[in-house]
């Protein structure tokens, strides 16, 4: 049965400590860890401690490829994804997230698709490629991510659908779902509006249909992770940010699973 999970940044600016403690209380089926500047996001033996403490097991680690983490776990992006698969190993996750390179990246993204295959075969796991978007400032808009922003278009074995990143993107997640077929392994359930800011709304409060693209992934026989992944940082209180958890949590059930 597909896991609806609860990733750790949705709770930011609380810890990770605190995510998993939300997900037992709202009823999450598991966990993804953003490793991120989140000390205890960075440690293994504490990622392993939550999850027994809570009975909450972790779905997938999400790799530090973002632009503000670009120095955690070190510099190498080959070496990041190397202890991404360790602690999702150490953490029984089966998912590894991970983004396109930044196109400053070049010799990293030259290699990206063949270098990712292989970590597949080496590890056993998903390095699940995850979609972007072009960087958009008024109406010019520039490729950001090598090979591309879009999985869709290289030959990876799997993949994550994030719609918020589709909602700048301006991409049919529908679509994109369907060009993807057998090798869509994980979802990043949020929504967005047409803009350039990465809103990662709570699903149904934007634009993106989060709903029929739940209920098309429902009839398409998909198996992956969907994992909740949106921003909380305007809660004004921990019962806020609960409410947005567990609404969040009602509409993928509600939808998915009719």
């Amino acid at each position: 049965m597909t896991r609806i999970g609860l990733s750790t940044v949705s709770v930011y600016p609380e810890s990770t400590a605190h995510a998993f403690g939300y997900a037992k209380s709202v009823g999450y089926d598991a966990i993804e860890v953003m490793v991120g500047v989140d000390a205890l996001s960075q440690q293994t033996s504490a990622v392993l401690q939550l999850s027994e403490h809570h009975d909450v097991p972790v779905s997938a680690v999400h790799a530090p490829c973002l632009l503000f983490t670009q120095r955690v776990w070190g510099t190498d992006p080959w070496g990041k994804l190397e202890r991404s698969a360790e602690m999702a190993h150490a953490v029984g996750a089966g998912t590894v997230v991970v983004h396109p390179p930044f196109r400053w990246q070049r010799d990293y993204a030259a290699a990206f698709v063949e270098g990712i295959a292989k970590m597949e075969a080496n590890t056993g796991l998903f390095f699940a490629v995850e979609n972007m978007y072009p960087w958009r400032a008024s109406k010019r808009s520039m490729q950001m991510y090598l090979p591309h922003w879009d999985p869709s278009t290289e030959d990876y074995a799997n993949t994550t659908i994030d719609l918020s990143h589709a909602a700048i993107a301006q991409d049919d997640v529908i679509a994109m779902a369907d060009r993807l077929g057998s090798r869509l392994r994980h979802i990043h359930l949020t929504d967005g509006t047409d803009g350039a800011k990465d809103q990662h709304l709570v699903p149904g409060r934007g634009d993106m249909n989060a709903a029929a693209f739940l209920r098309h992934l429902a009839t398409t026989g998909f198996e992956g992770e969907i994992v909740l992944e949106i921003n909380t940082r305007k809660a004004a209180s921990k019962a806020d940010r609960e409410a947005d958890l567990r609404e969040s949590l009602e509409f993928a059930r509600e939808h998915f699973r009719a």
